[in-house]
């Protein structure tokens, strides 16, 4: 493959476009976590995690669509990213498929709406994580960089992927051929019913990538993502795939010597030593804790140590074999999981409630426009994300009096929908099976858009209790400061 020459002609430029991003990778910090199907309870793959970002979130259902010859599509970045770049136009596939995402609207730059992933009607789940490049590969980078961004990748994969092997290659071959728009170093976790992958792409504008095999037996969790030892011969090994300069460039840049006997750690060589606590504290307690059910995976992901404010979002990902495509099912929470209950969608649903879709809240670009018409009665329903922020801001005031009853709510009301799952798809199997396919879809679609107005109902219920508690108890404290956000360590927790 080609490589780029740098276009920084003075070397504080790109020292000042590598702290920039150092600094914008320091303050978020979305997480992914695979379990393989032989450490589940059911046999299934799970795959979870959230995407780090404080600007508004929202679900949709992306259908199928099939595009005419020619269709394009824009990707990239513009010059207002924190490491700035051109969009460039790349062909659309034809036919693309159906999934489900959670999109969101800011991020450094980056043209919204923005996605971390989903799910597919292939049963291909994707979840994006930072993963920070080296200094000295952010300091090459050129600019303007060219080519897809983390959240055209994370996208085209929910299109066009029927596996997760082949999410890997797709955005690999994206790569090669247009080039990676970075922030200062990402990486993918993709998982389908057998198996994982983990790919790591690297700022440097040099068109580096890597990708790990996650089988059956494997648990990980990328805070940040992460590759250690890879075989020099990866790209004949069926667990690897990676750029042809992959580690040939290590060689010429003096940051790897394959005489030395030395094994070729992608973290160490290409990285930094960034792995956030609790990622291997978790990595072993699932390990001891498996066989994995769906409510441990549910509860991990809600876990106070990594679920705050800044998290968008929570998903995980059922991954089972031999159910109709109709149910292969992404368990979603409205905001952070912490203060959030999971409701299941499946790929079959037909809509999403208002309450649960994109409201101006925290939306780019909102504050300096007047409402539509056509989006009144839109903007005029409750709006999920914003409901279950109060609730986190108000118990996470005070964790200790109000977080284990909130935590009690919410895993008895998903308890309640685990168990209904089994009957809901016999249901949905005897209305197929009758022919009575659109009657199937309108059943998944009621039953889904139910649980979500339960799920908000009980967290009004819970916000009201919580706040009229909190008037009594502890009287609604002033703020001392004049500014009400930063993106530092003061952030609300619940921990």
């Amino acid at each position: 493959m080609k490589t780029r020459k740098p276009l920084c002609d003075f070397v504080t430029i790109c020292i000042i476009s590598g702290l920039f991003a150092l600094a914008a990778i320091e303050s978020q910090a979305s997480y992914a976590i695979y379990v393989g199907k032989n450490r589940t309870a059911d046999g299934s793959v799970l795959i979870g995690g959230s995407g780090d970002e404080v600007s508004s979130h929202w679900l949709e259902i992306v259908p199928a669509r099939h595009y005419a010859v020619g269709t394009i599509i824009r990707v990239g970045v513009d010059e207002s990213a924190n490491m700035p770049g051109r969009f460039i136009d790349i062909p659309q596939v034809q036919q693309t498929h159906r999934h489900l995402t959670m999109n969101y609207s800011e991020y450094e730059g980056f043209p919204p709406p923005l996605t971390n992933g989903g799910m597919n009607e292939h049963n291909v789940a994707g979840r994006d994580v930072w993963s920070p490049s080296r200094p000295e590969l952010i300091a090459m980078t050129p600019i303007p960089q060219l080519g897809p961004n983390y959240s055209d990748l994370s996208r085209i994969a929910m299109q066009r992927a029927t596996s997760a092997r082949a999410a890997v290659e797709i955005i690999g071959r994206l790569i090669d051929e247009y080039g990676y728009s970075t922030y200062g170093g990402n990486s993918h976790m993709f998982a389908d019913e057998n198996e994982g992958w983990v790919l790591l792409n690297f700022a440097g504008g040099r068109g580096l990538w890597i990708a790990e095999r996650l089988g059956p037996d494997d648990i990980r969790m990328s805070y940040p993502g992460y590759i250690e030892e890879i075989p020099l011969d990866y790209q004949s090994n069926p667990g690897f795939m990676g750029s042809e300069n992959f580690i040939d460039f290590a060689v010429q840049q003096g940051w790897y010597d394959p005489d030395s006997g030395e094994p070729f750690n992608v973290t160490a060589i290409y990285g930094t030593d960034s792995a956030r606590y609790p990622r291997k504290e978790i990595e072993q307690e699932l390990r001891q804790a498996a066989p994995i059910s769906l409510r441990d995976m549910l509860n991990v992901v809600r876990d106070p140590r990594i679920s705050k404010d800044a998290t968008g979002y929570g998903q995980v990902a059922h991954l089972r074999s031999g159910v109709r495509p109709e149910y292969r099912t992404l368990w979603v929470a409205a905001t952070g999981s912490v203060t959030t209950p999971f409701v299941p969608y499946r790929i079959g649903v037909q809509r999403i409630l208002p309450e649960f879709g994109k409201h101006r809240y925290l939306t780019k670009g909102e504050a300096t426009r007047f409402l539509t018409n056509d989006w009144q009665i839109q903007e005029a329903t409750e709006f999920a994300g914003r409901t279950f922020k109060r609730l986190m801001y108000f118990t996470c005031d005070h964790p200790d009096k109000f977080l284990p009853e909130v935590t009690e709510a919410f895993t008895a009301f998903e308890n309640r929908l685990i168990i209904e799952q089994e009957k809901v798809e016999q249901i949905a199997d005897t209305l197929f099976k009758g022919g009575h396919a659109d009657f199937a879809l309108a059943y998944l679609t009621d039953y889904t858009s139910s649980s979500a107005k339960a799920a908000l109902d009980l967290g009004k219920a819970l916000l009201a209790s919580i706040e009229a508690r909190t008037r009594v108890l502890y009287g609604l404290r002033p703020p001392e400061a004049d500014e009400t956000s930063r993106l530092d360590s003061q952030m609300v927790r619940c921990n």
